[in-house]
């Protein structure tokens, strides 16, 4: 079991790391659903953690679908990203039919190489969710998908969500679950999905405020609880 954390700057990302989160998702516009942070950021944080940082990629928040000018932009933000020897990048390409825009994708995968690479929640506007598991499943560098299961929050989704683990099996592609998670259902949901990575954003916030600094209790308790889950299950 995996815990991931979103930092939206320095002290989220201090806060996180010592209250015992395995790994941190950096962006910026979190309430845009996370936009791509800016360089200073990027360096400070990469140069500063111990546990992984995967950074977003994704220059704006208007859709998931990408014009060329677009892939520019990707292109030169995760050739820094590498540059500043972050451990992953975070992001999604769609065709206008909601579908994986996969030559999109594959540009961006050029650029990424050595890189962890997460499919993030524009997984979410996809119909075929299983369909698109398996586009995915072609690309190595792939190793994870972030999802709820579809446009509900995640605990409303066990079914779906369950489907998708089952069939990420032997994929190389590990199903990191996020959205509508909290700490005191987790061992509930854990059980009924089986995911082995969950994604926290505003439950770990003051106030549970996507606008407030994360509460280092709030992640302390949600680390002891992936560890207990991940103790019981070992």
């Amino acid at each position: 079991m995996k815990l991931e954390v979103i930092a939206t700057n320095l002290y989220d990302a201090l806060i996180a790391e010592n209250a015992g989160a395995d790994r941190l998702e950096l962006v910026t516009g979190i309430m845009e659903g996370g936009l791509t942070p800016g360089p200073g950021m990027i360096r400070k944080v990469v140069g500063l953690m111990s546990i992984p940082v995967h950074v977003m990629v994704r220059p704006h928040s208007q859709s998931f679908v990408y014009d060329q000018y677009d892939l520019l932009t990707m292109r030169e933000d995760i050739a820094f990203i590498k540059e500043c020897g972050a451990a992953g990048i975070v992001l999604g390409t769609l065709k206008p039919d909601r579908t994986v825009d996969t030559e999109a994708l594959e540009m961006l995968l050029k650029e990424a190489d050595g890189l962890n690479v997460t499919f993030h929640r524009a997984f979410d506007e996809i119909d075929d969710q299983l369909g698109a598991l398996r586009t995915l499943s072609a690309y190595p560098q792939i190793n994870r998908i972030l999802t709820s299961g579809g446009p509900r929050p995640a605990p409303e989704s066990t079914d779906r969500i369950q489907a998708l683990v089952e069939a990420s099996a032997g994929t190389g592609i590990r199903i990191l679950a996020g959205y509508g998670l909290t700490v005191p259902g987790l061992s509930e949901f854990v059980q009924k999905t089986g995911v082995p990575e969950v994604h926290f954003g505003s439950a770990l916030r003051a106030e549970g405020n996507y606008l407030l600094p994360l509460d280092s209790e709030r992640v302390k308790a949600a680390a002891q609880t992936v560890k207990s889950i991940a103790k019981s299950a070992g």
